[in-house]
């Protein structure tokens, strides 16, 4: 979808917009989001972030999904100047081309490949520097990238939000001296945990009854932030233990060379057994790294070499395509 579309669809008479969702609270679905409760976010993340009129914001997220959307919808709601480009992974390289055309650049919403490119280039990360609140989303930040991106000037956000929420209900900084792990919800959003300790979320002005999410999560003693630990359905159920995905993922990812992903498998005595797929060829190294990584229990059975690991279009691991990957491999041997 491009630019001129999607406005024709926001100044038309529908009091909704059709929205596809990523699978956050269940099966990916059609859904329609009322405008008016989408105009509510976009003053909410404006005024979280001290956005005012004409401040300038950049386009850089393909309009087919929530996160893109709501970039043009806070533009046109809060009267930003929206520069758009095309929705690439180097998004800031056509700005780089044109020096002194675009002035310093008040707002941007990236995944984190868009910011992760952009910091190859000495331009690009020059002009991701200037960014007054750069806003990361769609998928979790790599530890080594959120490290890099301490050392920034300006704000720099993690968001937490999914289609069903409209985007993002709450942001946590990733540097400077309020820099943090758990999230900061906005206001009027509240958070519980539901008997299974996944995140529910309470926001009136964008849904009369609570989203319950699947992500696992803790909240701190007040109750007013959290952070995730992962998901309900990336739980890997291995001989009575139930393992998470992400947990492994995470104690991997600082010494894993190349791409990889963790996913469950069935076992004929365990029920399911942990799984490694990984852009590394060298599998006996990856075996002795997981080794003198990961507690017993968590290492996996079966290390599988693979070209590349399954993204979704906003950069996380496509979990049943990768799980698909692994048994088709293992079905071959």
């Amino acid at each position: 979808m491009n630019l001129n579309k999607f406005l024709h669809q926001w100044f038309g008479p529908s009091e909704s917009i059709r929205v596809q969702t990523s699978g956050s609270t269940g099966e990916p679905k059609e859904i329609r989001l009322k405008k008016e409760k989408m105009r509510a976010s976009a003053r909410m993340t404006c005024r979280f972030l001290g956005l005012h009129a004409h401040d300038t914001a950049l386009l850089c997220l393909p309009l087919d999904y929530i996160a893109g959307k709501m970039m043009v919808v806070r533009a046109v709601t809060c009267n930003l100047q929206l520069i758009s480009v095309p929705p690439t992974s180097c998004p800031l390289q056509k700005i780089a081309e044109k020096p002194g055309k675009i002035g310093d650049i008040d707002f941007v919403a990236m995944v984190p490949m868009q910011v992760y490119n952009s910091l190859q280039h000495p331009e690009q990360r020059e002009i991701l520097k200037r960014i007054r609140h750069l806003i990361i989303g769609g998928s979790a930040l790599d530890p080594a990238l959120e490290e890099e991106l301490k050392s920034f000037p300006n704000a720099v956000w993690s968001t937490y939000g999914m289609t069903e929420t409209i985007s993002h209900i709450a942001l946590r900084r990733v540097n400077g001296k309020e820099a943090s792990l758990w999230y900061k919800p906005f206001e009027g959003v509240d958070v519980s945990l539901n008997g299974e300790q996944c995140l529910v979320i309470n926001a009136p002005y964008m849904s009369s009854e609570p989203i319950v999410t699947n992500d696992i999560a803790e909240t701190d003693a007040d109750g007013n932030s959290f952070r995730i630990l992962g998901r309900r359905d990336n739980v890997i159920c291995s001989g009575g233990l139930k393992l998470q995905i992400e947990a492994i993922e995470d104690l991997l990812q600082p010494s894993m060379n190349g791409l990889f992903a963790v996913v469950g498998c069935p076992h004929p005595v365990l029920g399911e057994c942990v799984v490694l797929l990984t852009t590394n060829p060298q599998l006996e190294s990856v075996k002795l790294l997981c080794e003198t990584t990961l507690p017993r229990y968590w290492r996996p059975r079966k290390y599988i070499y693979v070209e590349t690991i399954p993204l979704t279009p906003t950069g996380k691991i496509a979990r049943q395509e990768a799980k698909a990957l692994a048994l088709e491999r293992m079905s071959e041997k």
